[in-house]
């Protein structure tokens, strides 16, 4: 049964390939087997016990392996658990789907993955014929938590980090199929790629499978193994550092942040190692991502690490400028030099001398200022407005735009040879939306700043309103996340933490769509009626977020449908009528 196709013997991971129509089953029969009971300290999944990890423990776990075994060695421990977290899933899997389409139940495996917080798969290419014997899977993986620790202990390396999930794909798939299949990383997000990307097919179809299978050595995995069953030799020639050596030379769990801001997600990692790795040269970066991301602070960060951190930084907002006084703004101005110059004053080039300049939006610039700036930046040397001489500056030079500068070119908009001069060492910052593993840690850290800002003690956020933080898509990343907490400090009373009606007050859309544990155990979507305590009032989706938030915001207020309304950012007969509708009472 074939849904797509892929590289195959003898192709590379980079070759074209239609990705096809892969239908992905819903994964309601897998969710529905998680079950939690804390009452036992017990988390099930289907008949076998889990656990919930740190991520940071997990990077610690496999920090201490590395160290005290060799990394040879530890890849193959690593390795080896996951094959058997793969061989009991797909045990699992076999159990609850076993219909007719084998794609669905193979794509169980994915799932599972993703359930339990892995990372997220989407399938390029599928084909299985399991009584032929016939597999290729090639497959995009998001997110993955154990590149995640890999590169917050290690940062970019050369060679792909996620050895335990390519350890889980041989587990699973060889058992689903019965034969040895073996998975391969191509592409890694520890070694700097947007994605990982892995592909499995037979042992057989490799060509060059020993130097994977070393680290295998399992089951039907043995046989084709031209290694001995002993211990993976490491390939140190020092050895393994010594106990009090491995602590002391291990980071802080928590390192210092020389950022001005906090995060802990792949993608944050990986702007913080791109900064510093270009932050001692003399490139011109661009910084790249939407409004709000945090361009400026990389930026300034980037000055700070650099070696002319002694000398001044200079932050210009070309959106800012009217166009007639650009020129003047950016090379300066002689006495007389347009009607109204009454001084002579040098301008942003001038100021920044030895420094940095960093040229914020700048895909807002006229053609004509474009052009102004492109022979600066090509001759080191600018001109003021009304002058007669040149004067030479050294500046670096930094820029950001939440544009595509490429599509900008097409358009016409933007010059094609300034382009080029300015895109030498491009950075890329993802929106806060991918990378919702720092949300947990701004929002404390805002938290903390905020309430020392306007001076109140705040306890906190409510339960109801971290769910939402996390399901919202925030359009206005970090930027809309620390206006919105700010906003709820003052709207919150002293020593109360912060709810629903104070971070949601301007129209915003939430998602309560997360998995969240119920009454009974089970894990239902949010918004949905507690099946062991079901209430008149349980609806499910936004129209009980709505429900939430209204009586939040009215016992905030004390049955003040004014202020309640005022703290909702409505009106009070729009409070009214909304009470009424879901028939909440005020007393």
């Amino acid at each position: 049964m074939k849904k797509g196709s892929g590289p195959r013997q003898g192709q590379g991971p980079g070759s074209h390939a239609s990705p096809g129509e892969i239908r992905v089953p819903a994964i309601h029969d897998l969710a529905k087997r998680l079950r939690f009971a804390p009452q036992q300290g017990r988390i099930w999944l289907d008949d076998q016990r889990m656990m919930l990890m740190h991520i940071s423990s997990l990077g610690s776990l496999r920090q201490e392996l590395i160290e005290s075994l060799g990394p040879e060695t530890a890849r193959g421990l690593v390795t080896r658990i996951g094959y058997q977290a793969g061989t009991h899933d797909a045990a699992m899997a076999r159990k609850v789907r076993s219909g007719s389409n084998t794609n669905d139940d193979f794509l169980a495996g994915p799932q599972l993955v993703a359930l339990e917080g892995i990372v997220h798969c989407e399938p390029v290419a599928l084909d299985i014929d399991v009584e032929q014997g016939r597999y290729f899977g090639d497959f995009l993986l998001t997110d993955c938590a154990e590149a995640e620790a890999h590169i917050a202990t290690y940062g970019i390396g050369t060679a792909p980090a996620c050895w335990m999930l390519i350890g889980y794909a041989c587990g699973y798939t060889s058992a689903f199929m019965g034969r040895p299949i073996l998975w391969r990383e191509f592409e890694c997000r520890g070694m700097g790629h947007a994605k990982c990307r892995v592909i499995g097919k037979p042992v057989e179809e490799w060509g060059d499978a020993e130097d994977d299978l070393r680290f295998l050595k399992i089951g039907d995995f043995a046989k084709w193994s031209v290694q001995s069953l002993q211990p993976l030799p490491s390939r140190q020639t020092d050895g393994p550092l010594p106990a009090t050596r491995r602590v002391a030379a291990r980071p802080s769990v928590v390192p210092e942040n020389s950022f001005g801001v906090v995060g802990i997600s792949s993608g944050f990692n990986m702007v913080c190692h791109t900064v510093n790795k270009v932050a001692p040269t003399e490139a011109t970066v661009i910084f790249l991502g939407e409004s709000g991301v945090g361009k400026e602070v990389f930026a300034n960060s980037l000055h700070r690490l650099s070696k002319r951190a002694d000398r001044p930084f200079v932050a210009v907002n070309c959106a800012s400028i009217p166009e007639h006084l650009m020129e003047s703004e950016l090379f300066g101005v002689e006495r007389g030099g347009y009607t109204g110059a009454t001084s002579s004053r040098p301008g942003r080039f001038e100021r920044a001398d030895g420094g940095t300049l960093f040229l914020d939006e700048i895909a807002t610039l006229s053609l004509t200022a474009q052009g102004k700036l492109l022979r600066a930046l090509q001759q080191g040397e600018i001109e003021r407005v009304g002058d007669s001489r040149t004067r030479k500056v050294d500046v670096r030079i930094v820029a950001a735009t939440n544009v595509n500068l490429r599509d900008a070119v097409a358009a016409g908009t933007f010059r094609e040879d300034l382009f080029f001069r300015l895109n030498v060492f491009p950075i890329h910052i993802p929106p806060l939306r991918d990378r919702r593993d720092d949300i947990p840690l701004m929002m404390n850290w805002f938290l903390q700043r905020l309430a020392k800002k306007h001076d109140k003690r705040i306890t906190g956020f409510r339960e109801r309103a971290v769910d939402a933080l996390f399901g919202y898509e925030w359009p206005g990343n970090v930027r809309e996340l620390e206006n919105m907490i700010e906003r709820a400090v003052i709207l919150a009373d002293e020593g109360g933490a912060l709810d629903l009606c104070h971070l949601f007050t301007t129209g915003e859309e939430i998602d309560m769509s997360s998995f969240v544990l119920k009454r009974n155990g089970n894990i239902a979507r949010m918004g949905a009626p507690d099946e062991a305590s079901p209430t008149p009032d349980a609806r499910p989706g936004l129209a009980e977020t709505e429900v939430t938030m209204l009586r939040a915001a009215v016992t905030e207020a004390k049955g003040n449908l004014a202020r309640a309304a005022r703290l909702l950012g409505i009106s009070r007969p729009k409070l009214v009528y909304r009470l009424r509708k879901y028939g909440i009472t005020v007393t």
